[in-house]
């Protein structure tokens, strides 16, 4: 028998300002809600400072960028350090000028900064014009190590790629956390709307089988766009266990689920379903390929 570990996960979803400073209190104040319900370790969700710009291809937008000393990374240390939580603070990263990243800091219980992520697959989709703004990360996948367990951090499209899972629970997660901003474009929703839904937790819930670790998903809410042309994001956040059963879900509005995570049953479900036991090292080649003809 494992011994239970049980850390409280938490994940608040909103809908976006069009003010990056109002977000951002907002954040905080997330962080301080989820807190007080009990919550160890918070993730915010993608892009969480300002609405969803990527939807055109803008300059202008540039100006959003902020550095990994900035004003996200001071007040999400602070909140940190103040409620003796982690939190996962997605932000829009300034590397340099000309080179930008979707990214995320995780901050330890003590406010210091635990381990840093930048996204790795970047879409280009309509109104998801992420590779206009957006460099893919040269991190590769990690695992990083907090007061309360090790997770690993991956952003939004990531969620649609086994190996980026994989390789992250491989580096010793015991949570993979999906920050996100995902949602119905108003032509696809009436006809295809749950499938593209259903598909997406479908995917994350197969990483959480394959690994044998927990998942959790946090997903913006609302309607961000202008006349017939914008997103509305489903909110839907959701916690996985390591045998892929949803064990909570939000709905559609602004919520704050927190959700306890029995950090031993990573142990007990990977004796269980030995995959990493049972994985051919020696017959993967192929997937460093392209395409294989």
């Amino acid at each position: 028998m494992t011994k239970e570990r049980t850390v409280k996960v938490g994940l608040p979803q909103r809908q976006a300002s069009p003010d990056p400073d109002v977000n951002l209190k907002r954040g905080v104040e997330a962080v301080h809600m989820a807190a007080d319900k009990g919550a160890q370790v918070i993730c915010l969700q993608e892009l969480f400072r300002s609405q969803y710009f990527c939807q055109v291809e803008d300059p202008e937008f540039f100006d959003l960028a902020e550095t990994n000393d900035g004003p996200t990374a001071t007040a999400m240390s602070e909140a940190a350090k103040k409620r003796g939580v982690v939190v996962i603070a997605p932000y829009f990263e300034r590397r340099a000028a000309g080179v930008y990243h979707n990214s995320a800091m995780v901050f330890d219980a003590n406010g210091s900064l635990a381990g840093h992520y930048r996204k790795m697959h970047i879409p280009d989709d309509p109104q998801y014009y992420e590779k206009f703004y957006f460099t893919p990360g040269d991190q590769g996948f990690k695992a990083i190590r907090t007061k309360f367990g090790t997770i690993g951090v991956l952003i939004c499209w990531d969620q649609w790629f086994p190996e980026g899972a994989r390789l992250t629970a491989l580096a010793g997660a015991e949570i993979l956390f999906y920050p996100t901003a995902i949602g119905w474009l108003p032509e696809d929703k009436p006809t295809l709307g749950e499938k593209q839904h259903g598909a997406w937790q479908t995917v994350q819930r197969g990483h959480a089988v394959a690994n044998g670790a927990y998942v959790a998903a946090c997903n913006r809410v609302g309607w961000e766009g202008t006349g017939e042309q914008g997103i509305e994001f489903w909110g839907r956040s959701f916690v996985a266990d390591p045998q892929g059963e949803i064990i909570a879900q939000a709905g559609e509005k602004e919520e704050t689920l927190v959700v306890s995570c029995d950090l031993s049953r990573v142990e007990s479900t990977r004796r269980l379903w030995p995959f990493f036991r049972d994985r051919r090292i020696d017959a993967y080649q192929g997937v460093l390929e392209r395409y294989i003809d």
